[in-house]
């Protein structure tokens, strides 16, 4: 063999590597895990904040065989259609508020009973104990992974009248969530509540539709419902927690790697995910102020009130929610305090 033909096949065996090489490559990536997330609040929320980091660990942790894509603001569709693509594993990873999927788990809306949870302190407590697994492990029959709880903490009540008593709220419009037992708590009031859409609730408010909406701070301010509403009234009445849920589906097919993964930064970025939470609600008090909208807090009397007036609706969803469930949340809130 010359030279000349000895250099020739040389050339052609590195060509042949190369090329092998990239193919490789390409097969890599087009072999990589994509898991997209879904939420509905605006990027500059805690919920954003927490998602861009349990997205950079996943994707640190796993060498970028995983790719976490977020998509913000109701992107991929509303909660309840977002939980109907994890079933399936068209969506892979979401936080949906327990009210939303409790029109798939009825246990789920212990979450949303007004006052069952004093303190945030105690509501962290809980749902990461016993009550809170036990509560996540309903989700497995409908094809969802429960991991952790994540928030946009307690409810306020925005209305165009001051709210002070139960019976304020008699004959008023009251925007809520599509969800029994929020409803019942505005029913037993004297209030009529009416379901719509989170995104078409500015409008609702500013068109007089209703007159009056329940929400944690991070909403009312991030979608300016305080611009057409005279009143907040800081009650802490209800809390709203987000699930953090995986496609059961989907999850089952992955590696135990890449599961221990997804789970292990989804808990690890919970308590970041509620400290952002607690610590832009000072500022959001402060944005609801300077506009003009009077902000009025109830005291411990007024509160005892409407605990009073809400509790027939612990005992009306006891047996949908599960007697021995509610017990276990009462006794684990009970042994927090």
């Amino acid at each position: 063999m010359s030279k000349n033909q000895h250099g020739g096949r040389l050339i052609h065996v590195l060509s042949g590597l190369a090329a092998a090489l990239l193919m490789s490559q390409a097969g890599l990536a087009i072999a990589q895990t994509v898991v997209k997330f879904h939420h509905d609040l605006p990027e500059d929320s805690a919920q954003h904040v927490a998602a861009e980091k349990f997205k950079a660990e996943v994707e640190k942790r796993s060498k970028g065989q995983i790719e976490v894509k977020i998509f913000p603001n109701n992107a991929l569709g509303d909660d309840v259609e977002a939980t109907q693509q994890m079933q399936f594993g068209a969506l892979q990873a979401a936080i949906i508020p327990t009210a939303k999927l409790s029109n798939f788990v009825p246990a789920m809306q212990i979450v949303d009973l007004p006052f069952i949870f004093p303190s945030p302190k105690i509501a962290h407590a809980v749902l990461d104990g016993e009550a809170g697994n036990k509560l996540m492990a309903t989700l497995d029959k409908v094809g969802l992974t429960g991991v952790t709880f994540w928030e946009s903490g307690f409810k306020q009540i925005t209305c165009n009248r001051t709210i002070t008593k139960p019976s304020d709220f008699k004959g008023q419009k009251v925007r809520v969530m599509q969800s029994p037992i929020i409803m019942e708590q505005f029913s037993v009031m004297g209030a009529n509540p009416v379901p719509i859409a989170f995104g078409e609730t500015y409008n609702a408010l500013q068109q007089r539709v209703v007159d009056c909406q329940e929400n944690p701070l991070v909403s009312i301010t991030k979608m300016k419902f305080y611009e057409v509403q005279s009143d907040l009234i800081i009650s802490n009445h209800a809390y709203l927690a987000y699930a953090f849920v995986l496609s059961k589906r989907w999850l089952d097919k992955q590696s135990k790697e890449h599961r221990q993964i997804l789970v292990d930064v989804a808990r690890e970025t919970t308590p970041f995910q509620r400290e952002e939470t607690a610590r832009r609600e000072t500022g959001y008090v402060d944005t609801i102020k300077k506009s003009g909208t009077k902000v009025s807090v109830l005291t411990e009397d007024q509160l005892a009130l409407f605990q009073k007036a809400t509790m027939p609706v612990h005992t009306k969803f006891a047996d949908q929610i599960g007697k021995g469930l509610l017990e276990t949340f009462y006794t684990q809130t009970k042994a927090q305090r």
